[in-house]
Protein backbone atom coordinates (compact mmCIF):
# COMPACT_ATOMS: atom_id res chain seq x y z
CA UNK A 1 0.00 0.00 0.00
CA UNK A 2 1.30 3.43 -0.96
CA UNK A 3 0.41 7.10 -1.23
CA UNK A 4 2.12 7.36 -4.64
CA UNK A 5 1.82 5.17 -7.73
CA UNK A 6 5.45 5.21 -8.87
CA UNK A 7 7.00 3.66 -5.73
CA UNK A 8 4.28 0.98 -5.80
CA UNK A 9 5.27 0.08 -9.37
CA UNK A 10 8.95 0.04 -8.37
CA UNK A 11 8.26 -2.40 -5.52
CA UNK A 12 6.10 -4.56 -7.80
CA UNK A 13 8.82 -4.85 -10.44
CA UNK A 14 11.37 -5.99 -7.86
CA UNK A 15 8.94 -8.42 -6.22
CA UNK A 16 8.07 -10.11 -9.52
CA UNK A 17 11.67 -10.21 -10.77
CA UNK A 18 12.65 -11.84 -7.45
CA UNK A 19 10.16 -14.65 -7.97
CA UNK A 20 7.26 -13.30 -5.90
CA UNK A 21 3.85 -12.10 -7.02
CA UNK A 22 1.26 -9.51 -6.08
CA UNK A 23 -1.57 -10.93 -4.00
CA UNK A 24 -4.97 -10.59 -5.65
CA UNK A 25 -7.31 -8.68 -3.35
CA UNK A 26 -10.43 -10.51 -2.24
CA UNK A 27 -13.77 -8.87 -2.89
CA UNK A 28 -14.26 -8.54 0.86
CA UNK A 29 -10.99 -6.61 1.15
CA UNK A 30 -11.92 -4.29 -1.75
CA UNK A 31 -15.35 -3.65 -0.26
CA UNK A 32 -13.91 -2.74 3.16
CA UNK A 33 -11.28 -0.42 1.67
CA UNK A 34 -13.89 1.30 -0.47
CA UNK A 35 -15.85 2.32 2.65
CA UNK A 36 -13.17 4.84 3.69
CA UNK A 37 -10.78 5.34 0.73
CA UNK A 38 -11.59 8.04 -1.85
CA UNK A 39 -13.33 6.80 -4.98
CA UNK A 40 -10.23 7.14 -7.23
CA UNK A 41 -8.22 4.60 -5.18
CA UNK A 42 -6.59 1.82 -7.24
CA UNK A 43 -9.23 -0.86 -6.54
CA UNK A 44 -6.44 -3.43 -6.54
CA UNK A 45 -2.92 -4.28 -5.51
CA UNK A 46 -0.81 -2.12 -5.06
CA UNK A 47 -3.34 -0.37 -2.84
CA UNK A 48 -2.92 3.30 -3.77
CA UNK A 49 -4.47 5.25 -0.90
CA UNK A 50 -3.69 8.53 -2.75
CA UNK A 51 -1.42 11.45 -2.00
CA UNK A 52 -3.64 13.16 0.55
CA UNK A 53 -3.62 10.15 2.91
CA UNK A 54 -3.29 11.06 6.57
CA UNK A 55 -2.26 8.80 9.46
CA UNK A 56 -5.82 7.62 10.10
CA UNK A 57 -6.25 6.48 6.49
CA UNK A 58 -2.88 4.69 6.62
CA UNK A 59 -3.80 2.85 9.84
CA UNK A 60 -7.26 1.83 8.60
CA UNK A 61 -5.91 0.60 5.24
CA UNK A 62 -3.12 -1.32 6.94
CA UNK A 63 -5.57 -3.07 9.26
CA UNK A 64 -7.64 -4.26 6.28
CA UNK A 65 -4.59 -5.23 4.21
CA UNK A 66 -3.16 -7.31 7.02
CA UNK A 67 -6.39 -9.32 7.17
CA UNK A 68 -6.28 -10.14 3.44
CA UNK A 69 -6.16 -13.99 3.34
CA UNK A 70 -4.41 -14.15 -0.04
CA UNK A 71 -1.26 -12.32 1.06
CA UNK A 72 1.87 -13.41 2.93
CA UNK A 73 3.03 -9.93 3.90
CA UNK A 74 2.43 -6.20 3.59
CA UNK A 75 4.71 -3.40 2.40
CA UNK A 76 3.71 0.10 3.52
CA UNK A 77 5.21 2.92 1.42
CA UNK A 78 5.18 6.59 2.42
CA UNK A 79 6.38 9.51 0.31
CA UNK A 80 6.47 13.09 1.64
CA UNK A 81 3.52 15.05 0.20
CA UNK A 82 1.58 18.12 1.29
CA UNK A 83 -0.84 16.19 3.50
CA UNK A 84 1.74 13.67 4.76
CA UNK A 85 2.85 13.56 8.38
CA UNK A 86 5.60 10.92 8.46
CA UNK A 87 5.92 10.96 12.26
CA UNK A 88 2.19 10.75 12.99
CA UNK A 89 1.72 7.98 10.41
CA UNK A 90 4.57 5.94 11.92
CA UNK A 91 3.06 6.38 15.38
CA UNK A 92 -0.36 5.24 14.11
CA UNK A 93 1.21 2.07 12.68
CA UNK A 94 2.80 0.99 15.95
CA UNK A 95 -0.09 -1.20 17.22
CA UNK A 96 0.08 -3.36 14.07
CA UNK A 97 3.70 -4.50 14.21
CA UNK A 98 2.93 -8.05 15.39
CA UNK A 99 -0.86 -8.21 15.32
CA UNK A 100 -1.37 -10.44 12.26
CA UNK A 101 1.50 -12.89 12.29
CA UNK A 102 2.51 -11.59 8.84
CA UNK A 103 5.65 -9.56 8.20
CA UNK A 104 4.91 -5.86 7.73
CA UNK A 105 7.70 -3.93 6.03
CA UNK A 106 7.93 -0.16 5.64
CA UNK A 107 9.60 2.13 3.12
CA UNK A 108 9.73 5.70 4.38
CA UNK A 109 11.00 7.73 1.43
CA UNK A 110 12.24 11.29 1.77
CA UNK A 111 15.60 11.16 3.55
CA UNK A 112 16.00 13.50 6.54
CA UNK A 113 12.42 14.79 6.22
CA UNK A 114 11.01 11.43 7.32
CA UNK A 115 13.79 10.37 9.73
CA UNK A 116 11.70 10.92 12.91
CA UNK A 117 9.02 8.57 11.57
CA UNK A 118 11.64 6.03 10.47
CA UNK A 119 13.13 6.02 13.99
CA UNK A 120 9.68 5.37 15.51
CA UNK A 121 9.12 2.40 13.20
CA UNK A 122 12.58 0.95 13.85
CA UNK A 123 12.17 1.20 17.62
CA UNK A 124 8.76 -0.48 17.34
CA UNK A 125 10.17 -3.41 15.40
CA UNK A 126 9.21 -2.68 11.79
CA UNK A 127 11.88 -3.41 9.15
CA UNK A 128 12.32 0.00 7.48
CA UNK A 129 13.94 0.69 4.11
CA UNK A 130 14.77 3.88 2.23
CA UNK A 131 13.42 2.60 -1.06
CA UNK A 132 10.54 0.22 -1.83
CA UNK A 133 12.52 -2.01 -4.18
CA UNK A 134 14.97 -2.71 -1.33
CA UNK A 135 12.01 -3.72 0.85
CA UNK A 136 10.60 -6.01 -1.87
CA UNK A 137 13.98 -7.69 -2.27
CA UNK A 138 14.24 -8.20 1.50
CA UNK A 139 10.76 -9.78 1.49
CA UNK A 140 11.94 -12.13 -1.25
CA UNK A 141 14.91 -13.17 0.88
CA UNK A 142 12.56 -13.74 3.83
CA UNK A 143 10.20 -16.08 2.00
CA UNK A 144 13.04 -17.96 0.34
CA UNK A 145 14.59 -18.56 3.74
CA UNK A 146 11.24 -19.65 5.18
CA UNK A 147 10.65 -21.97 2.20
CA UNK A 148 14.12 -23.48 2.56
CA UNK A 149 13.57 -24.12 6.27
CA UNK A 150 10.19 -25.71 5.56
CA UNK A 151 11.80 -27.97 2.98
CA UNK A 152 14.66 -28.90 5.28
CA UNK A 153 12.31 -29.77 8.13
CA UNK A 154 9.88 -31.81 6.06
CA UNK A 155 9.64 -35.30 7.50
CA UNK A 156 12.23 -37.27 5.48
CA UNK A 157 11.43 -40.67 4.01
CA UNK A 158 12.73 -43.47 6.19
CA UNK A 159 15.65 -45.36 4.67
CA UNK A 160 18.16 -47.92 5.89
CA UNK A 161 21.35 -46.43 4.48
CA UNK A 162 22.51 -45.38 7.95
CA UNK A 163 22.33 -48.96 9.17
CA UNK A 164 25.29 -49.98 6.96
CA UNK A 165 23.77 -53.43 6.45
CA UNK A 166 26.15 -54.21 3.57
CA UNK A 167 29.29 -53.15 5.45
CA UNK A 168 29.94 -50.17 3.17
CA UNK A 169 32.33 -48.41 5.52
CA UNK A 170 34.59 -51.40 6.05
CA UNK A 171 34.61 -52.33 2.35
CA UNK A 172 35.61 -48.80 1.39
CA UNK A 173 38.29 -48.56 4.05
CA UNK A 174 39.73 -51.89 2.86
CA UNK A 175 40.10 -50.53 -0.68
CA UNK A 176 41.68 -47.32 0.64
CA UNK A 177 44.15 -49.25 2.80
CA UNK A 178 45.17 -51.41 -0.17
CA UNK A 179 45.72 -48.42 -2.45
CA UNK A 180 47.74 -46.55 0.18
CA UNK A 181 49.87 -49.63 0.91
CA UNK A 182 50.92 -49.52 -2.74
CA UNK A 183 51.98 -45.87 -2.40
CA UNK A 184 49.15 -44.59 -4.61
CA UNK A 185 46.59 -41.81 -4.19
CA UNK A 186 44.63 -42.46 -7.41
CA UNK A 187 42.19 -45.36 -7.47
CA UNK A 188 41.73 -47.21 -10.72
CA UNK A 189 38.29 -46.96 -12.29
CA UNK A 190 37.60 -50.52 -11.15
CA UNK A 191 38.53 -49.65 -7.55
CA UNK A 192 36.56 -46.39 -7.66
CA UNK A 193 33.45 -48.21 -8.84
CA UNK A 194 33.92 -50.78 -6.10
CA UNK A 195 33.87 -47.97 -3.53
CA UNK A 196 30.80 -46.37 -5.10
CA UNK A 197 28.94 -49.68 -5.36
CA UNK A 198 29.59 -50.52 -1.70
CA UNK A 199 27.35 -47.56 -0.77
CA UNK A 200 24.45 -48.92 -2.81
CA UNK A 201 25.03 -46.77 -5.90
CA UNK A 202 24.41 -48.88 -9.04
CA UNK A 203 27.43 -49.13 -11.35
CA UNK A 204 27.84 -50.62 -14.80
CA UNK A 205 29.51 -54.03 -14.64
CA UNK A 206 33.25 -53.56 -15.18
CA UNK A 207 35.94 -56.22 -15.68
CA UNK A 208 39.70 -55.84 -15.80
CA UNK A 209 41.69 -57.32 -18.69
CA UNK A 210 45.48 -57.29 -18.38
CA UNK A 211 46.01 -59.02 -21.73
CA UNK A 212 44.46 -58.57 -25.17
CA UNK A 213 43.01 -62.09 -25.19
CA UNK A 214 41.50 -61.48 -21.75
CA UNK A 215 39.75 -58.39 -23.09
CA UNK A 216 38.17 -60.43 -25.88
CA UNK A 217 37.11 -63.16 -23.45
CA UNK A 218 35.49 -60.65 -21.08
CA UNK A 219 33.69 -58.92 -23.96
CA UNK A 220 32.37 -62.25 -25.22
CA UNK A 221 31.13 -63.03 -21.71
CA UNK A 222 29.39 -59.67 -21.23
CA UNK A 223 27.89 -59.53 -24.71
CA UNK A 224 28.29 -56.88 -27.37
CA UNK A 225 28.46 -53.96 -27.73
CA UNK A 226 30.94 -53.08 -24.97
CA UNK A 227 33.02 -50.14 -23.82
CA UNK A 228 36.79 -50.60 -23.70
CA UNK A 229 38.64 -48.16 -21.43
CA UNK A 230 42.17 -47.62 -20.21
CA UNK A 231 43.10 -49.40 -16.99
CA UNK A 232 45.72 -47.24 -15.24
CA UNK A 233 46.86 -46.43 -11.73
CA UNK A 234 48.18 -42.99 -12.72
CA UNK A 235 45.92 -41.43 -15.37
CA UNK A 236 42.67 -39.96 -14.11
CA UNK A 237 41.12 -38.50 -17.28
CA UNK A 238 41.12 -41.35 -19.79
CA UNK A 239 39.61 -39.43 -22.70
CA UNK A 240 42.53 -36.98 -22.67
CA UNK A 241 44.90 -39.76 -23.73
CA UNK A 242 42.56 -41.58 -26.12
CA UNK A 243 41.72 -44.16 -23.50
CA UNK A 244 38.01 -44.67 -24.20
CA UNK A 245 36.37 -46.65 -27.03
CA UNK A 246 32.60 -46.99 -26.97
CA UNK A 247 30.14 -49.25 -28.80
CA UNK A 248 32.79 -51.86 -29.60
CA UNK A 249 30.80 -54.43 -31.56
CA UNK A 250 32.84 -57.66 -31.90
CA UNK A 251 36.01 -59.50 -30.89
CA UNK A 252 38.12 -58.01 -33.67
CA UNK A 253 36.99 -54.52 -32.70
CA UNK A 254 38.00 -55.24 -29.09
CA UNK A 255 41.51 -56.15 -30.27
CA UNK A 256 41.70 -52.98 -32.35
CA UNK A 257 40.53 -50.91 -29.37
CA UNK A 258 43.16 -52.50 -27.12
CA UNK A 259 45.95 -51.69 -29.56
CA UNK A 260 44.69 -48.16 -30.21
CA UNK A 261 44.52 -47.36 -26.50
CA UNK A 262 47.95 -48.87 -25.84
CA UNK A 263 49.48 -46.84 -28.68
CA UNK A 264 47.73 -43.57 -27.78
CA UNK A 265 48.65 -43.77 -24.09
CA UNK A 266 52.25 -44.59 -24.96
CA UNK A 267 52.52 -41.58 -27.24
CA UNK A 268 50.71 -39.07 -25.03
CA UNK A 269 51.71 -40.15 -21.53
CA UNK A 270 54.19 -43.02 -21.64
CA UNK A 271 53.93 -46.81 -21.88
CA UNK A 272 54.30 -47.22 -18.12
CA UNK A 273 50.82 -45.74 -17.66
CA UNK A 274 49.14 -48.53 -19.65
CA UNK A 275 48.31 -51.58 -17.51
CA UNK A 276 45.56 -53.00 -19.69
CA UNK A 277 41.90 -52.16 -20.18
CA UNK A 278 38.55 -52.52 -18.54
CA UNK A 279 35.67 -54.03 -20.45
CA UNK A 280 32.21 -52.80 -19.56
CA UNK A 281 28.66 -53.33 -20.61
CA UNK A 282 27.57 -50.68 -23.09
CA UNK A 283 24.59 -48.96 -21.55
CA UNK A 284 22.22 -47.21 -23.99
CA UNK A 285 22.48 -43.41 -23.53
CA UNK A 286 18.72 -42.92 -23.51
CA UNK A 287 18.73 -40.74 -20.42
CA UNK A 288 20.36 -37.67 -18.92
CA UNK A 289 24.06 -37.50 -18.06
CA UNK A 290 24.62 -36.12 -14.58
CA UNK A 291 27.67 -35.49 -12.43
CA UNK A 292 27.93 -36.17 -8.72
CA UNK A 293 31.17 -35.25 -7.02
CA UNK A 294 33.04 -33.87 -4.06
CA UNK A 295 36.24 -31.91 -3.53
CA UNK A 296 37.79 -30.08 -0.58
CA UNK A 297 37.20 -26.40 0.01
CA UNK A 298 39.79 -24.61 2.12
CA UNK A 299 37.16 -23.14 4.46
CA UNK A 300 34.28 -25.60 4.41
CA UNK A 301 36.05 -28.94 3.96
CA UNK A 302 34.41 -31.51 1.65
CA UNK A 303 31.77 -29.92 -0.59
CA UNK A 304 29.31 -31.86 -2.76
CA UNK A 305 28.52 -31.03 -6.39
CA UNK A 306 25.52 -32.13 -8.44
CA UNK A 307 24.41 -31.11 -11.91
CA UNK A 308 24.48 -31.81 -15.62
CA UNK A 309 27.39 -34.11 -16.50
CA UNK A 310 29.09 -35.73 -19.46
CA UNK A 311 31.93 -34.41 -21.58
CA UNK A 312 30.49 -30.86 -21.64
CA UNK A 313 30.22 -30.52 -17.85
CA UNK A 314 32.67 -27.59 -17.82
CA UNK A 315 30.87 -25.90 -20.70
CA UNK A 316 27.32 -25.88 -19.35
CA UNK A 317 28.30 -25.43 -15.70
CA UNK A 318 24.82 -26.36 -14.50
CA UNK A 319 25.62 -27.32 -10.94
CA UNK A 320 24.59 -26.97 -7.32
CA UNK A 321 26.77 -27.21 -4.22
CA UNK A 322 25.98 -28.59 -0.78
CA UNK A 323 27.66 -29.61 2.45
CA UNK A 324 27.61 -33.28 3.47
CA UNK A 325 25.96 -35.20 4.97
CA UNK A 326 22.55 -34.87 3.28
CA UNK A 327 19.08 -35.96 4.26
CA UNK A 328 16.52 -36.80 1.58
CA UNK A 329 15.03 -33.32 1.95
CA UNK A 330 18.40 -31.61 1.59
CA UNK A 331 19.11 -33.76 -1.48
CA UNK A 332 15.78 -32.62 -2.93
CA UNK A 333 16.80 -28.99 -2.43
CA UNK A 334 20.15 -29.58 -4.15
CA UNK A 335 18.47 -31.10 -7.20
CA UNK A 336 15.96 -28.23 -7.37
CA UNK A 337 18.80 -25.71 -7.71
CA UNK A 338 19.86 -27.06 -11.13
CA UNK A 339 18.39 -26.38 -14.55
CA UNK A 340 18.48 -30.03 -15.58
CA UNK A 341 16.05 -30.92 -12.77
CA UNK A 342 13.17 -29.78 -14.98
CA UNK A 343 14.15 -32.36 -17.61
CA UNK A 344 14.61 -35.05 -14.97
CA UNK A 345 10.95 -34.64 -13.98
CA UNK A 346 9.82 -35.36 -17.53
CA UNK A 347 9.83 -33.21 -20.67
CA UNK A 348 8.67 -33.54 -24.30
CA UNK A 349 6.93 -36.84 -23.87
CA UNK A 350 9.65 -38.41 -21.74
CA UNK A 351 8.70 -39.79 -18.35
CA UNK A 352 10.21 -38.67 -15.09
CA UNK A 353 13.34 -40.11 -13.56
CA UNK A 354 12.66 -41.88 -10.25
CA UNK A 355 13.26 -38.72 -8.19
CA UNK A 356 13.02 -40.35 -4.73
CA UNK A 357 15.64 -42.91 -5.86
CA UNK A 358 17.89 -40.11 -7.13
CA UNK A 359 17.50 -38.26 -3.82
CA UNK A 360 18.46 -41.38 -1.87
CA UNK A 361 21.44 -41.89 -4.18
CA UNK A 362 22.65 -38.38 -3.27
CA UNK A 363 22.16 -39.22 0.41
CA UNK A 364 24.27 -42.37 0.09
CA UNK A 365 26.95 -40.52 -1.86
CA UNK A 366 27.09 -37.83 0.83
CA UNK A 367 27.53 -40.58 3.44
CA UNK A 368 30.39 -42.02 1.42
CA UNK A 369 32.10 -38.62 1.51
CA UNK A 370 31.31 -37.93 5.17
CA UNK A 371 32.47 -41.32 6.43
CA UNK A 372 35.73 -41.49 4.46
CA UNK A 373 37.85 -38.40 5.17
CA UNK A 374 40.79 -40.00 3.31
CA UNK A 375 38.97 -39.25 0.04
CA UNK A 376 40.24 -35.96 -1.36
CA UNK A 377 38.27 -35.92 -4.61
CA UNK A 378 35.54 -38.15 -5.99
CA UNK A 379 33.19 -37.86 -8.92
CA UNK A 380 30.74 -40.01 -10.78
CA UNK A 381 30.57 -38.73 -14.36
CA UNK A 382 28.46 -39.60 -16.11
CA UNK A 383 25.72 -40.76 -13.79
CA UNK A 384 23.08 -41.84 -16.29
CA UNK A 385 19.49 -41.21 -15.21
CA UNK A 386 16.49 -42.35 -17.23
CA UNK A 387 12.91 -43.49 -16.66
CA UNK A 388 14.05 -47.06 -16.04
CA UNK A 389 17.38 -46.81 -14.22
CA UNK A 390 20.02 -44.66 -12.55
CA UNK A 391 23.54 -46.03 -13.03
CA UNK A 392 27.13 -44.82 -12.69
CA UNK A 393 29.05 -45.26 -15.95
CA UNK A 394 32.37 -43.94 -14.69
CA UNK A 395 33.91 -43.02 -11.34
CA UNK A 396 37.10 -41.34 -10.19
CA UNK A 397 38.60 -41.20 -6.68
CA UNK A 398 41.74 -39.43 -5.43
CA UNK A 399 42.97 -39.89 -1.86
CA UNK A 400 44.91 -37.66 0.47
CA UNK A 401 48.53 -38.73 0.70
CA UNK A 402 49.16 -41.44 3.28
CA UNK A 403 51.67 -39.13 5.00
CA UNK A 404 48.83 -36.81 6.08
CA UNK A 405 47.82 -37.85 9.64
CA UNK A 406 44.14 -38.36 10.41
CA UNK A 407 44.12 -35.31 12.67
CA UNK A 408 45.19 -33.10 9.76
CA UNK A 409 42.56 -34.29 7.29
CA UNK A 410 39.93 -31.69 6.29
CA UNK A 411 36.99 -31.62 8.67
CA UNK A 412 33.35 -31.55 7.61
CA UNK A 413 31.53 -28.26 8.14
CA UNK A 414 28.56 -30.28 9.40
CA UNK A 415 29.30 -33.10 11.81
CA UNK A 416 28.19 -36.42 10.28
CA UNK A 417 26.03 -39.01 11.94
CA UNK A 418 28.05 -40.21 14.99
CA UNK A 419 28.17 -43.95 14.32
CA UNK A 420 30.64 -44.30 17.20
CA UNK A 421 27.71 -43.92 19.59
CA UNK A 422 25.67 -46.78 18.09
CA UNK A 423 25.67 -49.83 20.39
CA UNK A 424 23.80 -53.06 21.04
CA UNK A 425 22.51 -53.32 24.61
CA UNK A 426 20.33 -55.54 26.80
CA UNK A 427 17.80 -54.53 29.42
CA UNK A 428 17.63 -56.18 32.85
CA UNK A 429 15.13 -58.74 31.55
CA UNK A 430 17.41 -59.65 28.63
CA UNK A 431 15.54 -57.70 25.93
CA UNK A 432 17.99 -56.84 23.15
CA UNK A 433 17.83 -53.24 21.94
CA UNK A 434 19.84 -50.85 19.80
CA UNK A 435 20.88 -47.51 21.24
CA UNK A 436 21.83 -44.97 18.59
CA UNK A 437 21.86 -41.21 17.95
CA UNK A 438 18.56 -39.85 16.70
CA UNK A 439 18.02 -39.20 12.98
CA UNK A 440 15.78 -36.77 11.12
CA UNK A 441 13.87 -39.78 9.78
CA UNK A 442 12.82 -40.75 13.33
CA UNK A 443 10.01 -38.20 13.47
CA UNK A 444 7.24 -40.73 12.85
CA UNK A 445 8.73 -43.10 15.46
CA UNK A 446 8.83 -40.23 17.94
CA UNK A 447 5.12 -39.59 17.37
CA UNK A 448 4.41 -43.19 18.39
CA UNK A 449 6.77 -42.83 21.36
CA UNK A 450 4.88 -39.81 22.69
CA UNK A 451 1.65 -41.80 22.51
CA UNK A 452 3.21 -44.16 25.07
CA UNK A 453 3.79 -41.42 27.68
CA UNK A 454 1.52 -40.80 30.64
CA UNK A 455 0.68 -37.34 31.93
CA UNK A 456 2.96 -37.93 34.92
CA UNK A 457 5.93 -38.88 32.70
CA UNK A 458 5.43 -35.78 30.58
CA UNK A 459 5.26 -33.49 33.59
CA UNK A 460 8.33 -35.09 35.19
CA UNK A 461 10.33 -34.42 32.00
CA UNK A 462 9.06 -30.99 30.90
CA UNK A 463 7.88 -29.55 34.25
CA UNK A 464 4.54 -28.66 32.62
CA UNK A 465 1.52 -30.43 31.16
CA UNK A 466 2.17 -30.45 27.43
CA UNK A 467 -0.75 -31.84 25.46
CA UNK A 468 -0.06 -34.66 23.00
CA UNK A 469 -0.89 -32.37 20.05
CA UNK A 470 1.80 -29.95 21.22
CA UNK A 471 4.39 -32.67 21.69
CA UNK A 472 3.89 -34.32 18.30
CA UNK A 473 3.57 -31.12 16.24
CA UNK A 474 5.81 -31.39 13.18
CA UNK A 475 7.56 -28.08 13.84
CA UNK A 476 8.60 -29.30 17.29
CA UNK A 477 9.58 -32.87 16.43
CA UNK A 478 11.50 -31.80 13.34
CA UNK A 479 13.87 -29.75 15.48
CA UNK A 480 14.14 -32.53 18.07
CA UNK A 481 15.07 -35.12 15.44
CA UNK A 482 17.08 -32.98 13.01
CA UNK A 483 19.88 -31.81 15.29
CA UNK A 484 23.43 -30.52 15.07
CA UNK A 485 25.45 -33.41 16.48
CA UNK A 486 28.27 -31.02 17.31
CA UNK A 487 26.04 -29.25 19.83
CA UNK A 488 23.72 -31.99 20.93
CA UNK A 489 23.55 -35.78 21.03
CA UNK A 490 20.19 -37.46 21.51
CA UNK A 491 20.23 -41.22 21.99
CA UNK A 492 17.17 -43.31 21.22
CA UNK A 493 16.67 -46.83 22.54
CA UNK A 494 15.14 -48.79 19.69
CA UNK A 495 13.46 -52.20 19.62
CA UNK A 496 13.06 -54.01 16.32
CA UNK A 497 10.55 -56.80 15.86
CA UNK A 498 12.52 -59.64 14.18
CA UNK A 499 9.37 -61.03 12.54
CA UNK A 500 7.90 -57.85 11.04
CA UNK A 501 10.92 -55.52 11.01
CA UNK A 502 8.77 -52.92 12.76
CA UNK A 503 10.76 -50.54 14.95
CA UNK A 504 9.75 -48.49 17.95
CA UNK A 505 11.49 -46.09 20.31
CA UNK A 506 11.44 -47.02 24.00
CA UNK A 507 13.26 -44.05 25.50
CA UNK A 508 15.41 -41.00 24.75
CA UNK A 509 18.53 -39.70 26.47
CA UNK A 510 19.76 -36.26 25.47
CA UNK A 511 23.00 -34.36 26.14
CA UNK A 512 22.98 -30.67 25.17
CA UNK A 513 26.30 -28.83 25.21
CA UNK A 514 26.21 -25.41 26.81
CA UNK A 515 27.50 -22.43 24.79
CA UNK A 516 30.77 -22.22 26.69
CA UNK A 517 31.56 -25.74 25.50
CA UNK A 518 32.83 -27.48 28.65
CA UNK A 519 29.52 -28.40 30.26
CA UNK A 520 26.33 -30.11 29.20
CA UNK A 521 22.75 -30.63 30.29
CA UNK A 522 21.16 -34.08 30.35
CA UNK A 523 17.55 -35.17 29.92
CA UNK A 524 16.07 -38.68 30.08
CA UNK A 525 12.57 -39.74 29.04
CA UNK A 526 11.36 -43.36 29.12
CA UNK A 527 8.12 -44.67 27.64
CA UNK A 528 5.76 -45.86 30.35
CA UNK A 529 5.68 -49.54 29.24
CA UNK A 530 9.49 -49.68 29.59
CA UNK A 531 9.97 -48.00 32.93
CA UNK A 532 11.48 -50.08 35.74
CA UNK A 533 13.57 -52.24 33.37
CA UNK A 534 16.87 -50.45 33.79
CA UNK A 535 16.59 -48.41 30.58
CA UNK A 536 16.89 -45.06 32.36
CA UNK A 537 20.11 -46.10 34.10
CA UNK A 538 21.47 -47.49 30.82
CA UNK A 539 20.81 -44.27 28.91
CA UNK A 540 22.28 -42.19 31.73
CA UNK A 541 25.45 -44.30 31.68
CA UNK A 542 25.77 -43.84 27.91
CA UNK A 543 25.07 -40.09 28.12
CA UNK A 544 27.82 -39.71 30.73
CA UNK A 545 30.18 -41.68 28.48
CA UNK A 546 29.41 -39.37 25.57
CA UNK A 547 30.08 -36.38 27.78
CA UNK A 548 33.55 -37.73 28.54
CA UNK A 549 34.21 -38.52 24.88
CA UNK A 550 33.14 -35.00 23.88
CA UNK A 551 35.54 -33.46 26.40
CA UNK A 552 32.97 -32.00 28.79
CA UNK A 553 33.93 -31.21 32.37
CA UNK A 554 30.49 -31.13 33.96
CA UNK A 555 27.07 -32.66 33.25
CA UNK A 556 24.06 -31.33 35.07
CA UNK A 557 20.28 -31.27 34.99
CA UNK A 558 17.23 -30.22 36.97
CA UNK A 559 14.93 -32.84 38.53
CA UNK A 560 11.57 -32.36 40.24
CA UNK A 561 11.85 -33.04 43.96
CA UNK A 562 9.21 -35.79 43.83
CA UNK A 563 10.78 -37.54 40.80
CA UNK A 564 12.14 -40.41 42.89
CA UNK A 565 13.12 -42.56 39.90
CA UNK A 566 15.34 -39.95 38.26
CA UNK A 567 16.91 -38.98 41.56
CA UNK A 568 17.88 -42.62 42.10
CA UNK A 569 19.25 -42.97 38.54
CA UNK A 570 21.49 -39.92 38.94
CA UNK A 571 22.60 -40.99 42.42
CA UNK A 572 23.76 -44.37 41.09
CA UNK A 573 25.57 -42.61 38.24
CA UNK A 574 27.60 -40.57 40.75
CA UNK A 575 25.78 -37.22 40.52
CA UNK A 576 25.63 -35.00 43.58
CA UNK A 577 22.32 -33.38 44.39
CA UNK A 578 22.04 -29.69 45.16
CA UNK A 579 18.85 -28.55 46.94
CA UNK A 580 18.18 -24.82 46.39
CA UNK A 581 15.91 -23.57 49.20
CA UNK A 582 12.36 -22.84 48.19
CA UNK A 583 12.70 -24.43 44.72
CA UNK A 584 10.52 -27.26 43.39
CA UNK A 585 13.54 -28.79 41.64
CA UNK A 586 16.96 -30.06 42.64
CA UNK A 587 20.12 -29.76 40.57
CA UNK A 588 21.99 -33.01 39.74
CA UNK A 589 25.62 -32.38 38.87
CA UNK A 590 28.48 -34.69 37.87
CA UNK A 591 32.11 -33.63 37.51
CA UNK A 592 33.79 -35.67 34.76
Amino acid sequence: MTNAGGPGALATDMLVSSGGQLSPLSQECITKLSTFLPAPWSQGNPIDILGDADEKRYASALEVAMAEPNSDGVLVILTPQAMTNALATATAMRPYVHSSGKPVLASWMGGADVDPGRHILTETGFPVFEYPDMAARAFSYMWRRAENLRSIYETPALHTADNDENGAREKTKAVIRQVQSEGRTLLTEFEAKKVVASYGIPVVETRIALKEDDAVAEANSLGYPVAVKLHSETITHKTDVGGVHLNVGDAEAVRLAWRAIEKSVGERAGKQHFLGVTVQQMVPRNGYELILGSSVDQQFGPVLLFGAGGELVEVFKDRALALPPLTANLAKLVIKQTKIQAALRGVRGKGSVDMPALEQLLVRFSQLVAENPRIKEIDINPLLASETRIIALDARVILHDASVPDAKLPKLAIRPYPFEYVSQQKLKDGTAITVRPIRAEDETLMVDFHHSLSTNSVYSRYFEFLHLEQRIAHERLARICFIDYDREIALVAELKDPATGERKILGVGRLIKQPRGDSGEFAILIGDPWQGRGLGSLLMKLVVGIGRSEGLKVIQGDILRDNIGMKEITRKAGFRHIHPPGESTIRAELSL
